[in-house]
């Protein structure tokens, strides 16, 4: 085994740990004695953070999240395997950045049971593709505060982000390409639920003040 070949093991077994953090269930115990596991949509993550907790715990936990995934693919830098801004090197961060969001949605630490991945995601595309990403956060941002729906804003985020990337920053990189739509595909899979109750016209609007607890995603 090449030295080369063990630090690209490294680095994805130590991506996959960084994601693995679960920062909301580690502040929901310490500091309110709560595993939001255990209430509202029972994911790890964010929305259902701020759902049961409230913002003072939410945000924290975000910025967390994103800071794990960026720190996953920025782990590459520190390292001479390969070039960075090539088509190699893109592609072993992409590699990594999906370490970082597997570990979220199954963190080793807390029994494999985790959120969507959604914020981890957002910090690794920051990392690698930073424009087309903030453009997104925009859309979001528009979305959310027309409609005040999570789920709706997240998805048209994500369904914004492969048309950025193929037709307005024309990238040549096709893993990259196909990692974008993927991430689009799968946001609206794992918001199925969401989409339903859209339809439905039961999916509730988010608030900046704390609110009870449903059983939502």
């Amino acid at each position: 085994m090449t030295m080369s070949l063990i630090i690209k093991i490294l680095l994805i077994i130590s991506a996959y740990l960084l994601g693995s953090i679960p920062s909301s269930v580690w502040i929901g115990k310490h500091f309110y004695n709560i595993d939001v596991r255990d209430h509202g949509s029972g994911n790890a993550g964010f929305t259902n953070t701020v759902r049961v907790l409230g913002w003072r715990a939410g945000l924290p936990v975000f910025l967390f999240d994103v800071l794990k995934g960026y720190v996953a693919v920025t782990l590459l830098r520190v390292t001479k395997v390969y070039i960075p801004g090539t088509e190699d090197f893109i592609n072993f961060q992409l590699i990594l950045g999906a370490a970082a969001v597997l570990g979220h949605i199954f963190p080793a630490y807390v029994g494999f049971k985790g959120g969507k991945g959604v914020a981890t995601l957002l910090g690794l595309l920051l990392a690698i593709q930073p424009q087309p990403t903030l453009i997104c956060i925009g859309i979001f941002v528009v979305v959310f505060l027309t409609t005040r729906y999570v789920s709706l804003s997240s998805m048209i985020a994500g369904i914004s982000f492969p048309i950025l990337i193929i037709f307005v920053f024309k990238s040549t990189i096709s893993s990259l390409v196909v990692f974008s739509m993927i991430v689009s595909i799968l946001l609206v899979l794992t918001h199925q639920k969401n989409i339903e109750r859209l339809l439905n016209r039961e999916e509730s609007k988010a608030k900046i003040i704390k609110r009870k607890n449903k059983d939502q995603d």
